[in-house]
């Protein structure tokens, strides 16, 4: 029944790093995880065990280890269990952690190494100029593009393009060259 416990607790710890490292949650911190999972434990004995959780995670994380890489490492690290090594017992949970979270933390350090907000999504349609401001001509079809950036947890701004049939085509001669520039690249690998 310890051996139960154990894993729960270690589960509860990785689970809680991953919360406060990787997915912000400001509601899980240290000293919670110290009391709700490892109480027995002085402070300092729970400190190095949190540390060394953390940084394995993080090694696993920063290499984005695929499962044989993830192997190998927990491996290596159960064989130098007496020199900061892990047990089986923790190289089984950091496997077990890592399997079922790899791609929300992978997601997580994507959106943390941006520095510029991204593309959230485009939507287009082709209308009708029904009045020109400056007396121009009407009935016109003009291309309206309405272009969403940000990042993930922030609110959004929109750029909204009207093109009409002289921008649409150097759009689409800029794309055409931009293709032709990747293909020649492509090729020549």
């Amino acid at each position: 029944m310890a051996d139960v416990e154990t894993t729960k607790s270690l589960n509860g710890l990785l689970n809680g790093i991953a919360q406060i490292v990787y997915y912000n949650n400001a509601e899980i911190t240290e000293e919670l995880l110290k009391n709700e999972l490892y109480p027995d434990l002085t402070q300092e004995e729970f400190r190095a065990m949190y540390e060394k959780m953390k940084g394995l995670l993080k090694s696993i994380a920063a290499a984005n280890m695929d499962h044989a890489q993830l192997e190998a490492f927990l491996t290596a690290q159960t064989r130098k269990q007496g020199k900061g090594g892990v047990s089986a017992e923790q190289a089984a949970a950091l496997s077990r952690f890592w399997k079922s979270h790899w791609a929300r933390v992978r997601e997580s350090l994507l959106g943390q190494s941006r520095w510029e907000p991204g593309l959230k999504s485009l939507t287009w349609r082709v209308d009708l100029q029904t009045s020109a401001s400056r007396g121009g001509a009407a009935n016109i079809p003009v291309a309206l593009v309405e272009l969403e950036l940000g990042r993930a947890g922030e609110d959004s701004d929109f750029v909204c393009l009207e093109f009409d049939e002289a921008k649409v085509n150097q759009v689409l001669k800029k794309m055409a060259e931009i293709q032709e520039s990747i293909d020649t690249i492509v090729h020549r690998s």
